[in-house]
């Protein structure tokens, strides 16, 4: 799972800046060692943070030209060190994706194909069975029912979608 991204360097000694995506930016380093794209291991010791991102050091990066060689590097752990979800209401996203997303008499609509946030809410991207493509806002007014362990979600499909593909606005009442 992604956990944060390399976005600068800081000084001359390797320090880097990393976006975190961290529930507490600052707890990055706690879940071990990260990988990045490679497979290239990195052991996070957090010094502090710079500009709403995490300053760190890196194993093996020791200079400022080391540093700037890993900007851009996205940095993962396994979803295994990852402890559960705090409450039923908290889920990764990455155990969003591709769930089965069915109405509320249980017709299957499609599959979850990402989760997004551009800034204002996490958005479901619904890959449809139609061949359709949505956008849904992740609520619960939306989507009132997850079970990860079935492998489903429940969507109250809003009634702007369906008019928008052609179904009757009685339909999406």
């Amino acid at each position: 799972m992604l956990l944060g991204e390399v976005v600068g360097v800081q000084g001359v000694k390797g320090l880097v800046r990393i976006r975190s995506h961290t529930a507490r930016p600052a707890d990055l380093a706690a879940y071990g060692p990260l990988v990045d794209e490679g497979g290239r291991r990195f052991v996070v010791a957090v010094k502090g943070q710079s500009r709403g991102n995490v300053l760190a050091s890196l194993s093996g990066v020791a200079d400022r030209d080391a540093a700037l060689a890993l900007r851009g590097t996205k940095l993962y752990v396994a979803r295994s060190a990852l402890p559960p979800p705090e409450d039923e209401d908290s889920f990764y996203q990455a155990d969003l994706i591709g769930l089965r997303v069915e109405d509320e008499a249980g017709q299957a609509l499609g599959r979850v194909a990402a989760v997004e946030n551009f800034g204002a809410g996490d958005l479901l991207r619904l890959k449809l069975d139609s061949g359709a493509e949505e956008y849904l806002p992740f609520t619960k007014a939306v989507v009132p029912l997850v079970e990860i362990s079935q492998g489903r979600m429940v969507i109250r499909m809003p009634a702007w979608v369906l008019v928008e593909n052609g179904k009757e606005e009685d339909e999406a009442r």
